[in-house]
Formats: C-alpha cells, sequence, structure tokens
C-alpha cells in the first residue's frame, strides 16, 4: 500500500526550531577562566587531603610519641664519679655529673635573665611554640645565608632533653612540637624552667646548673656572680665547644655576647656588662687544668681496690694540690716550648709527692689532648744514673761508709767496660763525691762487691716492682723502671727508710655522704735509718756541688741526675723534708735527644716545681748525716781489695751478660712495641 506523503512544516515552524537550536548551543569559556575553574578545583582537593593528610600525621605523631615518664627517668643512670682535689675543688667526672635539684628561689636571677636573654626571650608570652620567635630566626638565617639562629623555645629544649632523641628529622621536630605543648599544660612557667635548669648539659660532664656550677667554680648555684651566670648561659649554645675547661679565651668572647643579649633584654645595664667584662669569671683551681686528666685517670684505675664496682654515686676526695699542679704543669711546658725543639726533646713528666706517697701533682705529659698516655705511671724507661741511689743504700747497708775510698779507673766485667761520662778517671774518690759527680766505674765497683742479688732485692722494699736484669750493668741502671717506682722509692729515702707508698686517694664517699672508704697508712722499715741518712747526706752533694747543681734550692735538698746510653732519657730526681719530686725528659719513640743531660733541662725543671711546692714553707733540715770529707780513708775499702774483687769477675764463670751485648733483647716502646737494640746504661749523669 502506498506511503502518504509527509506533511511540509510551516516556514514559521521551521524558524523556530532554529532559533532553538541555536539558544542550546553556547559559546566555550576563554582559556584564562578555564585554568581558573581547574586551579579552584585542585586546590579544593588539595586542601582536602591536606587536612585529612595533617590529621594523619598528627594521630601518627601523637601514636609514636615516647612514653611521658621521662622528666622522672632522667634519674635512673648510671653512677658517676665525681674526682675532687685535697681543697675539694671539682677536678674530673666520669659518667654524667648531676648536682642536687635547684628549686626556683635557688636560682639567681642573673642567671634565669642570662638563659633568657640568650636562648627564649618571649619564654613568658609563648605557649611553648613561639611562632614570632621562629619567623624572626628564619629572616636571620635568610640574611646570613645559613642557620645561624633557631627557633626552638626553652620548653621544646626541655622537651627534647626529657623525651625525645637529638635526631634532626620532620618527625621529631613534629614531635617536640606536641611535648612543648603537653608540657605547657602540665607545669607552670616557672616549673618548666626549673625542670630545664636541673637537666641541660653544660659541658664537661655536668647536667644541670647546680653542677655545673661545682665543675667549674667550686660554689653552689645560688651565689653563682653576674659574669659566672653569663658564662654558663653561653654554654647552652655548644656545651662542649665552649666549656671553659677546654678553652677560656673562648668561653670568655661567649660570656661577653651574652653579658650583651642581656643588656637588649633589659636585665642589665651597659655599665654592668662593661664591669662583668672587665673582671671575667674565674675558674676554680685545679678546673682548668689542661693535663689533670693524667691523675684523674690514674686515681680511677686504683678506686676499684678500694670500694669495687661503684654501684651509686660517689665522690673521690685526692692527694692533690691544684695550685700545685698547674705549677708543674706550666713548668714542662715552658721547658718544652723554649728549649725542646732544639735539643729534640718532645716529651717529659713531672711527678710530685710527699715523703708518705701522697701525689701532689702528676703530669704525664705534654698535652693530655694529644695523648693519653702517662708517661709518669706507665712509660717504662732506663733510669741511668738516677738509679745508684740504689746501689749506694744496698752498699752502706752492708758496712761500707760515705768516706770509704775507691779507685776511680777502667774496670771491666767479662768483656764489659763501662766508661764515665766525661771519659776522665778521678784516681782513689770517696763513695760521697762518686755519688755526687756520678762516677760510673765506681758505681760499677760497689754494686759488684755487694752483689746483684742484694740490690735487686734494695730495690723490691723501696716499692720497685719492674723486672731488673741479674747482671753488673745494674748498678748503672740497666733495665727499666717507670717513673711512679723511682719517686716512691725516693719518697722512702725522704722518709727516712720509712717504706713509702704512692697513693692519690684519701677518702671516698657515697651520695648520701657516707664515708665508704678512708685511708688509713701505716709506714714499715723499709731501709736502715742510719744508711739512709748517710745516702741522703751523699746526695745533697749531687746539688751541692755535683752533677746537679742547676737543681740547688733556698734549702737543703738531696738529688741524682740520671741520663741513658745516647741521651735517650733524661732524669732528676730528688728531695727535702716535706717534698719528693721526679722529671724526666725523653721522645715517646725512644729517640736520642741532643745531649741533654738529667742536671740540665730536668734539674732546672725541677727546680721550679719544688719551688713552688715549698711557697711558705719553712726550711728544714734533711734528717741525713752532712757529706764527709773528701779523702778519708776506712781499711779494707781501698782500692786493691776491689782490685782483687774483679779480677775474680774477669777470670770467668759467670752467665751473666752485660747490657750492651749485641743479644740483648730490644727495648720496649711505650706503645708495646719495639725499639731495637737497647741503649748502653752507661750515659753517667
Amino acid at each position: 500500500m502506498a506511503k502518504p506523503p509527509a506533511k511540509k512544516k510551516p516556514a514559521a515552524a521551521k524558524k523556530s526550531a532554529g532559533k532553538k537550536s541555536s539558544a542550546r548551543r553556547k559559546p566555550p569559556p576563554p582559556p584564562r577562566a578555564h585554568f581558573w575553574v581547574r586551579f579552584r578545583r585542585v586546590m579544593s582537593i588539595a586542601v582536602v587531603w591536606g587536612a585529612v593528610a595533617a590529621v594523619g600525621l598528627l594521630i601518627y605523631t601523637i601514636w609514636n610519641l615516647p612514653g611521658l615518664d621521662g622528666l622522672s627517668a632522667l634519674t635512673d643512670r648510671k653512677p658517676s664519679i665525681s674526682v675532687v682535689a685535697a681543697d675539694g675543688a671539682p677536678l674530673a667526672t666520669y659518667g654524667n655529673l648531676y648536682g642536687t635539684p635547684a628549686q626556683r628561689e635557688d636560682l639567681p636571677q642573673s642567671l634565669v635573665d642570662a638563659v633568657l636573654a640568650t636562648e627564649d626571650r618571649r619564654f613568658y608570652q609563648h605557649d611553648g611554640i613561639d611562632l614570632i620567635g621562629i619567623a624572626r630566626a628564619m629572616m636571620v638565617n635568610v640574611r646570613a645565608g645559613g642557620i645561624v639562629q633557631g627557633g626552638s623555645t626553652l620548653t621544646q629544649q626541655l622537651s627534647k632533653i626529657a623525651f625525645l632523641t637529638p635526631d634532626r628529622t620532620l618527625m621529631r621536630k613534629a614531635q617536640e612540637a606536641v611535648m612543648a605543648l603537653w608540657v605547657e599544660l602540665h607545669f607552670s612557667k616557672d616549673e618548666i624552667l626549673t625542670l630545664y635548669m636541673n637537666r641541660v648539659y653544660l659541658g664537661a660532664g655536668a647536667y644541670g646548673v647546680s653542677a655545673a656550677a661545682q665543675r667549674y667554680f667550686g660554689k653552689p648555684v645560688n651565689e653563682l656572680t653576674l659574669p659566672e651566670s653569663a658564662m654558663l648561659a653561653g654554654l647552652l649554645k655548644a656545651p662542649s665547644y665552649y666549656a671553659p675547661t677546654r678553652d677560656f679565651g673562648r668561653a670568655k668572647a661567649r660570656t661577653a655576647v651574652v653579658l650583651d643579649n642581656m643588656v637588649a633584654y633589659g636585665a642589665i645595664s651597659k655599665d654592668e656588662a662593661a664591669k662583668a667584662k672587665a673582671k671575667p669569671a674565674r675558674l676554680q683551681a685545679g678546673a682548668d687544668s689542661r693535663s689533670v686528666r693524667y691523675f684523674t685517670d690514674w686515681v680511677l684505675s686504683e678506686l676499684p681496690d678500694h670500694v669495687g664496682r661503684a654501684q651509686r654515686d660517689l665522690t673521690v676526695v685526692t692527694t692533690l694540690d691544684p695550685k700545685l699542679q698547674l705549677a708543674a704543669e706550666a713548668a714542662l711546658r715552658t721547658a718544652l716550648d723554649a728549649s725542646g725543639g732544639k735539643l729534640k726533646a718532645s716529651q717529659g713528666a713531672v711527678l710530685v709527692m710527699r715523703p708518705d706517697g701522697s701525689v701532689l701533682a702528676m703530669v704525664g705529659g705534654r698535652d693530655y689532648q694529644a695523648s693519653q698516655f702517662n708517661r709518669a705511671v706507665q712509660a717504662q724507661r732506663q733510669p741511668g744514673s738516677a738509679f745508684k741511689p740504689i746501689v749506694y743504700l744496698t752498699a752502706l747497708q752492708n758496712g761500707l761508709r760515705p768516706n770509704d775510698v775507691f779507685e776511680d779507673r777502667p774496670v771491666t766485667i767479662k768483656k764489659w767496660s763501662p766508661t764515665n761520662f766525661d771519659g776522665k778517671y778521678r784516681g782513689r774518690i770517696t763513695l760521697a763525691d762518686a755519688l755526687a759527680n756520678s762516677v760510673n766505674t765506681v758505681a760499677v765497683r760497689v754494686g759488684s762487691q755487694v752483689g746483684v742479688d742484694k740490690v735487686i732485692a734494695t730495690a723490691r722494699r723501696l716499692g720497685i716492682t719492674s723486672t731488673l736484669p741479674r747482671q753488673p750493668a745494674i748498678a748503672l741502671g740497666a733495665g727499666e723502671v717507670t717513673m711512679l717506682e723511682l719517686t716512691t722509692a725516693y719518697a722512702t729515702l725522704a722518709a727516712g727508710g720509712r717504706a713509702a707508698l704512692a697513693h692519690g686517694i684519701v677518702e671516698v664517699r657515697d651520695d648520701k655522704g657516707k664515708v665508704v672508704y678512708r685511708r688509713r697508712g701505716s709506714a714499715t722499715r723499709a731501709a736502715d735509718a742510719r744508711a739512709v741518712a748517710d745516702l741522703a747526706g751523699m746526695m745533697r752533694g749531687t746539688i751541692q756541688h755535683g752533677t746537679g747543681k742547676a737543681a740547688r734550692l733556698d734549702r737543703p735538698a738531696a738529688g741524682k741526675t740520671g741520663t741513658s746510653q745516647d741521651y735517650r732519657d733524661a732524669w732528676f730526681l730528688g728531695f727535702t723534708s716535706d717534698v719528693v719530686a721526679g722529671v724526666w725528659v725523653g721522645n715517646d719513640d725512644n729517640s736520642a735527644m741532643r745531649k741533654v743531660t738529667g742536671g740540665g733541662l730536668p734539674a732546672r725543671i725541677w727546680k721550679q716545681v719544688m719551688t713552688a711546692a715549698h711557697q711558705g714553707l719553712v726550711a728544714k733540715p734533711l734528717a741525713s748525716a752532712e757529706p764527709p770529707p773528701a779523702g778519708v780513708n776506712r781499711p779494707g775499702a781501698d782500692g786493691k781489695l776491689i782490685d782483687r774483687i774483679f779480677s775474680i769477675f774477669q777470670g770467668g764463670g759467670s752467665d751473666e751478660r752485660p747490657s750492651d751485648s749485641p743479644t740483648t733483647a730490644p727495648a720496649k716502646r711505650n706503645d708495646g712495641g719495639t725499639l731495637g737494640d737497647r741503649p748502653r746504661p752507661d750515659g753517667g749523669q
């Protein structure tokens, strides 16, 4: 069937349809409008997700916060050991030193102002986080082109000390901020300030202002002056770097910066700051010692023998005299700085004690920071002629007398022919003159007459424990000893033969003040009193007219020089009725010095140290016999008898090798290695 024809639309209808179609199609937006639409959409999404991330980060930060018991957990720590001098001056701390917690009223206003002016000027205005301070620090850092100022508040610093690790991470900074807000909610400003002051590290092992005040100035915190307060506040920036015990000049410069901050803070006037700069803080005597750690390390090594293992905080009261310690350090350092280079002498050691063995000063080397090896205690060195008094004491205890005459002439024992230092021979000479002038041939003859075994036995009774060679060369200082041993032996001589025991500890107290150890020494007799008196009189001759004239004091003194072969070691040891001292100069590698003898550089150092040690002491005579006149002979001690004795040695039958034999064992270095062939112990002076 045919399809009916379609009806045509009127023309008006066509126009209307065209208009409707045109109205539906809008023109595309301009390009710029399209960008802002997309930007708003992205920003909206970013804000939403940023808020979600921030909330998530906050939840994660809070979830991973450490326990909130950090403020009390700081008391759970390892025991500390504080070593103090005889006068109570702090010397060193092993472990962390915590003072008695200070209360807010104990803190001097000068200290509070110094800390706030330097660390947190808006402390009493912010709520734990100082946005203004952070912005100011950022501007300063931008201008400086680096990090020169931080924005952490005291509250944030306390949070880091008490709860957090020192790691510099975004998470740790976020935790620090959250913790600071928590601390501000739970503590008052004064409580926060007090907690901070009691826990902040201030260098030299001292935690808290109480410990630092005692460590550096030897006083309680409430007695701090303005310069002292400013110096402590200056340590907060870098405690170890600015510690006055490390570099006092640097600490002083930092103190000046703190004083300027206090002026800007309005805490002090410019005049007050100027006066404080003109009269800076002074460290407690001994606190700025460069080498006191040689002594305190030695004391610490001796401590377990008295108290066992430390289970609580201990204070060790020692025998050290801080002023004398500084004088001994200065004497050694000045001498080596002035002459060490040209004399090829790079090291030295000084040891000072009383006749009972209580150590007053110990300098174990030129610079503790450069080398912690204690040459006064650990180094094994050849004593040379400084060992001769032990040989002569043995002889005096076996019947010889100072005025006995021996022959100073060439001597040979089994192919060993020791010579005198100056290469000369004096003929008939008394024992007293032989010792005063350090005559080698007579010392060897005397030692061989009394016997090597008896000489070693005498050395043992005087306190020398090192291995000694059983050979005639022991008379000239063969073998090696420590300065501590040799000086202790001389102390026994100074004590009239009563045994001296080297010690540095007087008393040990725990943190409650209870005495857990107190020294109670009892002297036993180690040598015959008459023999010691005769020997001391002979040793006076060394200083009066012998090899040690450079050590002469304004009071009676006895001493002996010592120089090992090839000038490898130079010694001077001696004593008065009050003080005993030993000085050694040499090189750690055992290399030869440039003709340094015991009567030279060591004797001059000894004199300087002993002069300081006797300040204010009345001169006393030695408990000894006067040196006998020369040329007095006793029957049975003439040269013919000694010649007969030596004919026995030269006739053979002994398996002892002299110390300069090629087969002698190599000498030990200070660090345990070897130094080649042992030098011959016939250096003389």
